[in-house]
């Protein structure tokens, strides 16, 4: 846990400690008023203007493939090279490449350069640039670490005496509460846009994994993702994540991240350049209206199942079993749960108070690591840069895969990565891994790991033909 110093707004967070960040911190639990003297015009100017100079502009270039172009693809279809052999067509045609840029803020977190956005700003990124709003200098960035099921990222650019942020508290955020978005939208430049906290603790919102937004009526247009969302005091309480939109435009319902969770995740991925959370092994739901009836806690997280070889199994957690407690943290929903059990780190022990068959039992347990876990799936590359997919009906007929074909799809390979190096190739379909087959994505998960930090064979089907590269 990132520990609370109150620090004078006037001196500048400089420093990294061994296991902290050292944050601009402002007091944590301000007292609130209500204008009286009508004869003024109130105005926000003195609180905003220096956390205006703590947002940054974030710039990316990303090397995307471009698919070759029908006639190039049926060259390589099967069908026309069953009867003209292998050269039809020329040489086997590769995806051309062209740069991708997008835009997006951060915010400065310490003086010395580490700098907070959001994860889907620098994901895949290629090159990294940050600029300051009075200043046309542009710095490199380096990625520090990113965590997506956050949607949290620190990048860091090599400067001293940068304008870092004061860092305020979510904890005692209020309904009502004056707030300010802070960004670069459309890459005009910094933009300040105010409203007010309309929801607290919003989940299901289907953006994150770890969701607890903060909801505000101030606008968050596209390029304000990565922003400051600061309260009257020119505080940070928040990350502007999303709106949520039909047309693209704001339509007065955007999401931050609560800068209780940002001062956690980013001190992690300072310190270790990653975020490990604990583990447990459940499927949950929450409690319906249906069973309230079932159980004498009408809150909480319903156990739908288990998996086998995880804490919840060497435990003795049940189906059916209704969490409502954890430490001294009480629990409302599943949302609830699934965040507080990933705020804890591995191999913590913790107590689920749990109601099983109407009663009250406490259940200790340590708490695994997802790092045991190959994320397997074709949002995350493995194999040092594939991206992989089951065979669905719509990839087999985007990829003019023939029917009967088994294996697991490499539907992308990440630019510049050793699996590109290596030569896979978007469309390739993996057949085997050493000696283990391979139908679907937990066969790839098998034998990762099986033949984890190995070289590994792998045979993958290309048109037909059958090749095999080494892979570390």
């Amino acid at each position: 846990m990132l520990k609370e110093k109150i620090i004078l707004s006037t001196i500048l967070a400089s420093s990294l400690l061994a296991s902290d960040i050292s944050l601009n911190l402002i007091d944590q639990n301000p007292a609130r008023a209500t204008p009286t003297n009508l004869s003024e015009i109130y105005s926000f100017n003195n609180s905003v203007k220096e956390a205006v100079k703590s947002v940054v502009n974030i710039s990316t270039k990303q090397r995307v493939k471009q698919g070759v172009n029908p006639i190039e693809q049926m060259f390589s279809d099967p069908f026309f090279r069953q009867f003209f052999g292998p050269g039809f067509g020329g040489r086997e045609q590769m995806p051309r490449e062209r740069i991708q840029k997008s835009l997006g803020s951060g915010v400065i977190l310490t003086g010395d350069g580490y700098i907070v956005t959001n994860a889907h700003v620098v994901e895949n990124a290629d090159e990294i640039v940050v600029s300051l709003g009075d200043n046309s200098k542009e710095y490199n960035a380096k990625l520090i670490g990113i965590d997506k099921d956050s949607d949290l990222a620190v990048i860091k650019v090599d400067e001293k005496n940068l304008p870092s942020i004061k860092v305020g508290s979510s904890k005692n955020l209020q309904i009502g509460d004056l707030v300010f978005a802070i960004g670069d939208p459309f890459g005009v430049g910094r933009t300040v846009t105010q409203g007010i906290v309309s929801a607290l603790n919003k989940n299901k919102v289907g953006i994150n994994k770890y969701e607890n937004f903060i909801q505000t009526d101030a606008s968050i247009n596209p390029g304000n993702s990565g922003g400051a969302l600061i309260d009257s005091r020119g505080a940070l309480i928040g990350i502007n994540s999303a709106i949520m939109t039909r047309s693209g435009g704001n339509n007065g319902v955007g999401f931050a991240i609560p800068v209780s969770m940002v001062k956690q995740i980013a001190t992690k991925l300072v310190k270790d350049g990653k975020v490990t959370r604990g583990y447990l092994g459940v499927s949950i739901d929450d409690i319906s209206k249906e069973l309230h009836d079932v159980y004498k806690h009408k809150k909480g997280a319903l156990i739908l199942d288990i998996s086998k070889d995880t804490p919840a199994y060497k435990y003795n957690l049940q189906r059916g079993d209704l969490v409502y407690k954890v430490n001294d943290k009480e629990i409302k929903d599943a949302s609830e749960f699934s965040r507080v059990i990933g705020s804890f780190n591995p191999n913590e022990k913790i107590t689920l108070y749990v109601e099983r068959d109407k009663k009250d039992i406490t259940v200790d347990i340590v708490l695994g690591s997802r790092d045991s876990l190959h994320a397997v799936s074709q949002n995350s590359p493995v194999m040092q840069g594939l991206y992989l997919s089951d065979i669905t009906n719509e990839l087999q007929q985007r990829f003019r895969i023939p029917q009967g074909t088994n294996g697991v799809l490499i539907t992308d390979v990440k630019a510049a990565s050793i699996a590109e190096k290596v030569g896979f190739q978007a469309g390739d379909i993996i057949i085997q891994i050493e000696n283990i087959e391979i139908d679907s994505l937990n066969d790839v998960e098998k034998a990762l790991n099986k033949y984890e930090d190995k070289p590994k064979r792998v045979y993958v089907n290309r048109y037909g033909r059958i090749l095999v590269s080494v892979v570390e």
